[in-house]
C-alpha cells in the first residue's frame, strides 16, 4: 500500500510533515494566506514543500 504524503518547508526547515495531498491543499492555501498578512518577514518564495511516496505496509512491518 503505496501513499502520497507532502512536507512543507519555510526557509529550509520543515514546518509540517507527512501530511495528505488533501491536510497538504488546506495547509499550503492556509500558509499562502497568512503570508500575505505577515508581510515583510516571509514571501512566498520561502515556502517550499516534498512530494514522497511511502510504503504504509513496509513501514508498519519495519523492526526499529
Amino acid at each position: 500500500m503505496t501513499e502520497k504524503v507532502y512536507h512543507i518547508y519555510a526557509k529550509d526547515q520543515c514546518i509540517y510533515h507527512s501530511l495528505s495531498e488533501e491536510k497538504f491543499s488546506e495547509t499550503w492555501e492556509m500558509l499562502h494566506r497568512m503570508i500575505e498578512l505577515l508581510g515583510k518577514n516571509v514571501s512566498k518564495e520561502d515556502l517550499s514543500y516534498e512530494e514522497l511516496y511511502v510504503n504504509k505496509e513496509l513501514i508498519l512491518n519495519s523492526s526499529h
